[in-house]
């Protein structure tokens, strides 16, 4: 789980390295590439068959999801673009929690005193980090796009709870194939004329394999063996790690804001899950 998020850590660095792709082209070519490779991985794990078959019986749940994963994969991408990466990942971090909110709108789960004080801490340090950046446009748009991706999360996650509830579950892996493909076709007309060059491509490349496609396989292997709150906290390290990658890499300094901000989140984050964990061990 580490590996994977040290590897969904290298968007923002690797984006930064880009010559001439522009926005919407980086995310076609980042969503066409994990298109290629999760059709290959799925094609040689399962058979043509049957991904075609879990395609062809997922239900309207997979469809879904694979909606939500399309507007993660483009507002992800369209956000490095406009905004700093620090920026985007603590934007990113308070998915959790706006999962759990949806749920209990819309599902009735319960939700524990602790969680609702985490959503606040949370909310608290995004409102924080926003007000900084309304004297800069730029910065304040590529946050609200960024924010379109633990929305879209939330509502992944409530469908997929959904679907459990009623006696079903939807195959994640074909619902990321689905994501890219959708993410791909729709970025298209706005990326084209392509001006990525050569370097531009081999980067994107890397992107969608490494930093896209394989790691969400292997997320899928460690969702198996590790409880659920190891992978909530454990997948916290991409803040950290994005965050360190585009500082060293790429020069892009942190602003004050973004640091503070972004420890309310995160301490919101574990301090939710390390609670949960504590009780859920107690109990037993």
């Amino acid at each position: 789980m580490v590996l994977v998020t040290l590897m969904w850590a290298t968007a923002g660095v690797v984006t930064r390295q880009l010559e001439r792709a522009a926005s919407f082209e980086v995310t076609f070519w980042r969503s066409f590439f994990t298109l290629l490779a999760m059709a290959l991985i799925l094609g040689a794990w399962r058979g043509g068959r049957g991904l075609w078959r879990s395609l062809r019986e997922g239900g309207r749940h997979l469809w879904i999801s694979g909606a939500c994963w399309s507007v993660m994969f483009t507002a992800f991408m369209v956000a490095l673009t406009l905004t700093t990466t620090a920026n985007v990942l603590v934007t990113l971090a308070i998915g959790p929690l706006l999962a759990a909110l949806a749920a209990r709108l819309f599902i009735g789960h319960r939700l524990p005193p602790r969680t609702w004080a985490a959503i606040a801490v949370a909310g608290a340090g995004i409102a924080w980090m926003y007000g900084a950046q309304i004297g800069d446009q730029g910065a304040l748009a590529g946050t609200l796009v960024a924010l379109c991706v633990p929305v879209a999360g939330a509502c992944h996650w409530t469908n997929v709870q959904q679907a459990h509830a009623g006696g079903a579950d939807v195959d994640l892996l074909p619902a990321v194939l689905i994501g890219a493909a959708v993410s791909a076709a729709c970025t298209l007309p706005l990326a084209w004329p392509f001006t990525a060059s050569g370097r531009d491509l081999a980067l994107l490349g890397f992107l969608g394999v490494f930093q896209l496609a394989i790691p969400c396989m292997l997320s899928m292997v460690v969702a198996g063996v590790l409880k659920a709150p190891e992978v909530a906290l454990l997948a916290l390290l991409e803040v950290l790690f994005g965050i360190a990658l585009a500082w060293f890499g790429a020069g892009e300094v942190p602003a004050p804001t973004v640091f503070s901000g972004g420890l309310l989140v995160i301490g919101a984050l574990v301090a939710n899950e390390w609670l949960g964990w504590r009780g859920a061990r107690v109990a037993r």
